[in-house]
C-alpha cells in the first residue's frame, strides 16, 4: 500500500474537504484528488465520491480512515519515544555496583534520576567487583560504579568518585573507644573476619604485612556487613569498616572509633564505563553521579 497516498486520504477523511486537506498538506488540489484515484486502483476499491465542496466516504473508505489514522497515531508515537530515546528521557539503564556504593551512594542517585527520568526503565545488580566489571563488558550494565579497585582496567574508563576512610569502630564503652592508639596495641585485640576476598580483610591483612605485624586473632568470621555491626555494637570485638558503612552508628552513639597511629586506609569509589559513547539514559546518569561527587 502506497503509505504517502493513504496519508493524503487519510487527511481528506479528517478534514472532509480536498481543499482543506490540499493546504494543510502543502500540495495542490489535483496531487490530492490523483493520489487518492490512484490508492483506489491500486485497493482496486472505491474510497470516496466529492459531494458538494466536501467528500462523502464510502463504507471501506470510513474502515480505511479508521484505520490510517490509528497508523499515523503509532508512527508519531514512535517519532516521540524516539526522540526521548535520543534525548536519554526514555529507553533503558543498567547500573551495577559493590555492595558499599549500592547501600550508601546510589539510593539517593537513583532517586533523584528516575523522578527526572520516569519513562526510562532501569536495573540496578549489586554484585563483587569483578562481576560488576565483568557485566559492563559484556554489555550487560551500562555504568558500573566499584569500590576497592585503584588500578586501571585496560578496556575500560575509570573515574574516581571518592576515597572513602577505612576505620576501626568497637563498642562505646569499650576501654579503646576514642581513644589514640598504636597499630600493634590495637591488633591486640579480637577481630571481626569479614569473608574472604572483602576488601575491608584484604585491607587489614595488607597492613599488618607492611607493618611487619602478625594478624590479629580471629574472634568472628562472618559473611555480611550488618551481622558484622550487630556484634560490635553488642560489645564483642572489633572491625575495620568503611566510614560511610559506620558514619550513622557512630552519630547515634552505638558505635564507636579507635584512632589508630600509622594506618591510614582508604576505600576508593570509581565509576567505570566502556571506552565508547554511552547511550543518552546512561549518559545522563553518569554525568548525574559525577556532578554528586563534586557536590
Amino acid at each position: 500500500m502506497n503509505l504517502h497516498a493513504l496519508r493524503f486520504f487519510s487527511k481528506v477523511a479528517e478534514t472532509g474537504s480536498v481543499t482543506l486537506a490540499s493546504e494543510m498538506l502543502r500540495v495542490s488540489q489535483p496531487a490530492v484528488t490523483a493520489q487518492i484515484k490512484r490508492l483506489e486502483q491500486e485497493l482496486g476499491i472505491r474510497l470516496w465520491s466529492p459531494q458538494g465542496r466536501g467528500v462523502a466516504l464510502t463504507d471501506a473508505g470510513r474502515m480505511l480512515a479508521t484505520e490510517a489514522q490509528r497508523l499515523f497515531d503509532l508512527e508519531r508515537s514512535i517519532e516521540e519515544r524516539l526522540e526521548g530515546i535520543r534525548a536519554g528521557t526514555e529507553g533503558s539503564l543498567h547500573i551495577s555496583a559493590t555492595y558499599l556504593p549500592a547501600n550508601f551512594l546510589l539510593p539517593r542517585l537513583v532517586a533523584e534520576y528516575k523522578k527526572q527520568h520516569p519513562a526510562v526503565e532501569l536495573e540496578w545488580t549489586t554484585t563483587n567487583s569483578a562481576r560488576a566489571l565483568e557485566l559492563l563488558l559484556h554489555y550487560k550494565a551500562d555504568v558500573a560504579i566499584v569500590g576497592g579497585i585503584r588500578e586501571e582496567h585496560p578496556l575500560l574508563d575509570k573515574t574516581a568518585l571518592l576515597e572513602d576512610d577505612m576505620c576501626f569502630v568497637v563498642h562505646p564503652g569499650h576501654p579503646l573507644a576514642g581513644k589514640d592508639v598504636p597499630l600493634a596495641e590495637m591488633l591486640r585485640e579480637p577481630f571481626i573476619y569479614r569473608e574472604e576476598g572483602s576488601f575491608s580483610r584484604e585491607q587489614l591483612l595488607a597492613l599488618c604485612s607492611v607493618r611487619g605485624l602478625p594478624a590479629p586473632a580471629v574472634g568472628l568470621r562472618m559473611n555480611g556487613l550488618h551481622e558484622t555491626l550487630r556484634v560490635v555494637m553488642e560489645g564483642y570485638g572489633t572491625a575495620l569498616l568503611s566510614a560511610l558503612e559506620i558514619e550513622s552508628y557512630i552519630t547515634a552513639g552505638r558505635l564507636a572509633k579507635v584512632h589508630v597511629r600509622d594506618a591510614k586506609l582508604g576505600n576508593p569509589i570509581s565509576v567505570f564505563t566502556r571506552k565508547e559513547p554511552l547511550p543518552p539514559a546512561a549518559r545522563r546518569f553518569y554525568e548525574a553521579v559525577i556532578r554528586s561527587s563534586k557536590g
